[in-house]
């Protein structure tokens, strides 16, 4: 049964992502898997739950995630203490591994493409898009910034232009992705923009 839910929601996101949430149907979901929509209501009572076991889904991966690679996993006003011994190195890893999970990870991808696609037709879906891949990450590095500034890692600034600085090529990267350019070749590029950044900021030169 579990097999059977897994491949209900990895092709309902698929689907979503080709066609936009609002367009797929159930019925089109259980077309796509070559079953019924009464035994696709045994393992989910409606569109809906589909969708959000998939919102579940990609929050219970961005916490274990975070955890693998010892970056906090809440946000700063859940748990501050966390963002208090944060490394540049911890974040380089981190950021890297983050190109690769949203450009290549088959259910971040098609996760990513499905909100660009419903963002201009629900406001909860722009919520959404705007949590896990504009403000939310912004204001998670601000944090961290902020923290690394207090500790003397970083140089005096804002925290925010710094994470607006930072963030931006890995927003920009991941959807150049799309276009079939050299996933190599990109993660290069971030590196090499990672590796600036904080040479140039690092309090100490």
């Amino acid at each position: 049964m579990a097999d059977t839910r897994e491949k209900i929601l990895m092709t309902a996101l698929h689907l979503f992502a080709r066609d936009g949430y609002a367009a797929v149907s159930v019925s089109a979901i259980a077309g796509a898997l070559g079953m019924t929509k009464g035994a696709l209501y045994k393992h989910y009572e409606n569109k809906r739950d589909i969708f959000d076991s998939i919102v579940q889904r990609i929050y219970q991966i961005d916490a274990q995630r975070a955890k693998e690679y010892a970056v906090p996993e809440e946000i700063y006003d859940v748990d501050p203490a966390s963002y208090r011994d944060i490394t540049a190195d911890s974040i380089k890893i981190y950021t890297l591994s983050q190109f690769t999970f949203w450009s290549e990870d088959a259910f971040a991808s098609d996760f990513r493409r499905m909100l660009t696609l419903e963002q201009y037709r629900s406001a909860e879906m722009a919520e959404l898009y705007s949590s896990c891949l504009t403000s939310g990450p912004i204001a998670y590095m601000e944090d961290i910034f902020r923290e690394m500034m207090n500790k003397g890692i970083l140089k005096e600034g804002n925290p925010k232009l710094l994470a607006l600085e930072f963030y931006a090529p890995l927003y920009l990267l991941v959807n150049r992705s799309d276009q079939a350019i050299s996933h190599g070749e990109l993660k290069e590029l971030l590196n090499d923009h990672i590796e600036r950044f904080f040479r140039n900021n690092a309090a100490h030169q």
